[in-house]
Formats: structure tokens, C-alpha cells, sequence
């Protein structure tokens, strides 16, 4: 197999295609309707809620991170000059905040796929400066996993705070990382073949997405949980095909993005346009579908009780009033 279809195979494991979620309770009614923000992002990718109470989303296809007005939908540049997508997919993929600082994900950029930067964790320095500050594509080389892979230093997907330090997924690699500021990279915890995807935390507990392998299977798409010294992790829910993160929305609702319907053809071939969905994780391991026609979505954040939706298109959708009573309509 050639490096370019081992990196559409890797496309459609990671950040492709899904089929409908299969939500096993009824969807909400009324349901909330999305509405466009914005667009123009290039490439949008991962996303965070940072200083000030804005949206800060990625650019994998410009190297950069912007600024957006949750409100007005204004977008400025927040910092320029990472490392761009040179296959793709990858390139500086997610962001997050420890106070005012903020730190990127860069993946996918090294000499395993014909790059020349550093596979890691950036901190930015600056608007266009920049220190990394955590070789992760280094960690991989030199700590393989035991599951089969084709790119040595991985595929980085999520990035999330952690107890003053951060926690990555590896999509290809399968496998949660625990990275500090001072960078050191250890591994957290280790899985199949499940491909993990997006990260959020609660206390000492980090919650994850799970796409699953192609062909992506509804009963694969997962929500999963685990501790600091689990050696498992404990199924929250499933039902969904692919999903690309979870976050938790307002009341403690738990929420995870699916992708898209996958539109057949080769491996890598993009999901079908405005077949995306949110869902609401539900007590009994199952998922509510809150809106969905969403356009290849790639991350979530909820600010109040409205979501913010990036589309790998570079749009940005919010859904309003999605968390149920005492904080939103009734499902």
C-alpha cells in the first residue's frame, strides 16, 4: 500500500466519513435550529472558548488561530505562521487556554508524511511566535504502540487541559497521552482499534469520543469514560457513526458531534454535505439527536446554553437553547 492511500485510509478513519447517527431515543421536539455565524476559516478544525469569553478555532489550511465574536460573529487573527496541513489533513488541528496562554496541536507535519516541522505541542509566544514545548512526534517514534500503524509519529486529534498540563488523543495511534508543560509525554492510556477523537474533562474524569474503525459502524461511535489509572474505560454511551468530539454543555449535559453520512467511494472520500448531527448523551447509554444537517463537522463548544459548531468546510454554526429544563426547552 502506497503512503498516499495509507493517508486516505487514515483521512477516513480520522476525520471523514460517518454514516447517520443511530440514535436509539426519539429526537427533540422542537428541535433547534442552527444558524450560520460565520464563514471563512480555512480548514476549521478544533476550537476552544478562551479569554474573554470568545471562540477560538483553528486554521489547519493557513496555519493560524482567529478570534471570533461569539455574538457578531467577527473574526481577527489571534496568532500566524504555525505549521500549515501539508496532506490534507492535520496541520495545527486544536487549541486550548492554561489562564491567557494559549497552546496549539500541530500533527501530520513531520518527515514521516514529507514535512519539516516538529509533531507536538506549540505555545504561543506572540502573534506570530511561537515555542514548542512538547515533542510528541519524538514520544511516538520512540514509543511505538502495539496496535498496527502506518505514520510513526502518529495523529494527534484533541488537545484538553489537565491538571496544569494537557491530554492528547492519537487517532491512528490509539492512545490518550498525558503531556505537562515542561514536556513530558507519557502515555495515559491505550486502546484497539477504536480511533479516539475528542476530549473533555470533570473533576479527575476525562470523557472521549470514539469514531470507530471503517467502516464505521453506528454501534462503534462511542462516548467513553476513564481515570488517571484506569486500565480500561467504561462505555457511557453508543449509537452515533464517527463522532469527532464531546463536550459538556450547560446543567452538566454531555453532548457529542457526529460527522456526516459516509458518501461511498474509496477510502477518504469526503462525508456527504449536511449530514452532521449534535446528540445529547442520555442516562441510559443511548443518544437523543439535538439538530442535525450539519455540514462535516469537526468540534464543538458551548457557551451558555448555546453551541458553537466548526464545519471542516470553515463555517461556523451556532445551535441555540440545547440543554433541557431548568436551562432550555423540554425534549
Amino acid at each position: 500500500m502506497g503512503p498516499q492511500r495509507k493517508l486516505l485510509l487514515l483521512a477516513a478513519a480520522v476525520v471523514g466519513m460517518i454514516t447517520p447517527s443511530a440514535a436509539s431515543a426519539a429526537p427533540p421536539s422542537p428541535a433547534p435550529n442552527p444558524t450560520q455565524l460565520l464563514t471563512g476559516p480555512e480548514g476549521g478544525s478544533g476550537s476552544t472558548v478562551g479569554p474573554g469569553g470568545a471562540l477560538y478555532v483553528t486554521e489547519s489550511a493557513a496555519g493560524r488561530i482567529s478570534r471570533v465574536d461569539p455574538r457578531t460573529g467577527v473574526i481577527t487573527t489571534f496568532a500566524s505562521g504555525l505549521p500549515k496541513s501539508i496532506v490534507g489533513i492535520g496541520g495545527t488541528t486544536d487549541v486550548a487556554f492554561i489562564g491567557g496562554t494559549a497552546y496549539a496541536l500541530v500533527t501530520l507535519v513531520g518527515p514521516d508524511v514529507g514535512g519539516g516541522d516538529i509533531v507536538g505541542i506549540y505555545r504561543v509566544d506572540g502573534p506570530d511566535s511561537f515555542t514548542v514545548v512538547a515533542d510528541i512526534g519524538a514520544f511516538a517514534l520512540s514509543n511505538p504502540p502495539s496496535t498496527p500503524f502506518d505514520i510513526p509519529t502518529g495523529v494527534q486529534y484533541a488537545l484538553e487541559t489537565y491538571r496544569g498540563g494537557f491530554l492528547v488523543t492519537d487517532g491512528h495511534h490509539n492512545r490518550v497521552l498525558r503531556v505537562t508543560r515542561d514536556g513530558d509525554v507519557t502515555e495515559m492510556i491505550a486502546f484497539d482499534n477504536i480511533v479516539p477523537t475528542g476530549l473533555a474533562v470533570s473533576g479527575n474524569t476525562v470523557y472521549m469520543a470514539e469514531a470507530g474503525p471503517v467502516p464505521h459502524e453506528p454501534e462503534d461511535g462511542k462516548v467513553v469514560s476513564f481515570r488517571p489509572k484506569s486500565a480500561t474505560a467504561t462505555e457511557v454511551a453508543s449509537g452515533a457513526s464517527l463522532l469527532v468530539d464531546v463536550e459538556f454543555g450547560r446543567g452538566g449535559d454531555l453532548f457529542a458531534l457526529s460527522q456526516g453520512v459516509f458518501g461511498g467511494g474509496p477510502p477518504g472520500s469526503p462525508a456527504q454535505p449536511n449530514t452532521g448531527s449534535l446528540v445529547k448523551v442520555n442516562g441510559n447509554g443511548t443518544f437523543t439527536v439535538v439538530t442535525d444537517g450539519l455540514d462535516r463537522p469537526t468540534s464543538v463548544e458551548f457557551i451558555g446554553n448555546t453551541a458553537y459548531v466548526v464545519t471542516l468546510t470553515g463555517e461556523i454554526w451556532k445551535v441555540e437553547n440545547v440543554s433541557g429544563p431548568p436551562y432550555g426547552v423540554s425534549y
